[in-house]
């Protein structure tokens, strides 16, 4: 199969297919819809990802049709497990990797992984960092499958693992 990968800019049209994608993939993997609490940053994509020089919007397209997306963007979480350890400046965090159902095992998640951490580093982060669930076995071996370590692992309704990789 033959993406193609960009970077999403501040187009309406563009913005709300991308909107529409993570939605539909959110339904589909999570079983919820919209919700403002988790969601917040599709509702303002210009704002999170767009606008900010040191954030990016990636959707991998076949022909004109999204078929996946992934979110890079300033680490910005206030977790107090990581007071300190991670920061705005040296820390990218990764959102919204989702790959539709028909186009995974093509090694897409894996190229739109590769474009986000050149990204990271052209913008001069030295690490990047994301959560996962437990209950999602492929992703917690894809994401150990490029380079990632579990940080911490919690016990919490999600199973979150928080993970990091540090840029060379």
């Amino acid at each position: 199969m033959d993406f193609t990968i960009k970077e999403l800019e501040n187009d309406p049209i563009e913005v709300e297919a991308a909107k529409e994608f993570l939605y539909d993939q959110i339904k589909k993997v999570y079983g919820i819809g919209p919700t403002p609490e988790f969601h917040y940053d599709i509702e303002g994509i210009d704002e999170y990802y767009i606008l900010p020089s040191n954030n990016a919007f990636f959707v991998a397209c076949d022909c004109d049709k999204i078929v996946a997306t992934a979110a890079i963007r300033a680490y910005d979480k206030d977790y107090e497990l990581f007071k300190g350890l991670y920061t705005k400046e040296d820390t990218a965090s990764i959102w919204r990797l989702m790959v539709d159902e028909e186009y995974r095992r093509h090694g897409l998640a894996r190229r739109l992984v590769e474009v986000m951490e050149d990204f990271a580093h052209e913008k001069g982060y030295a690490k990047v960092y994301l959560h996962t669930h437990r209950y999602l076995e492929a992703a917690m071996a894809f994401w150990e499958s490029m380079g990632y370590e579990i940080t911490v692992q919690e016990d919490d309704y999600d199973e979150t693992n928080h993970m990091i990789k540090v840029l060379k």
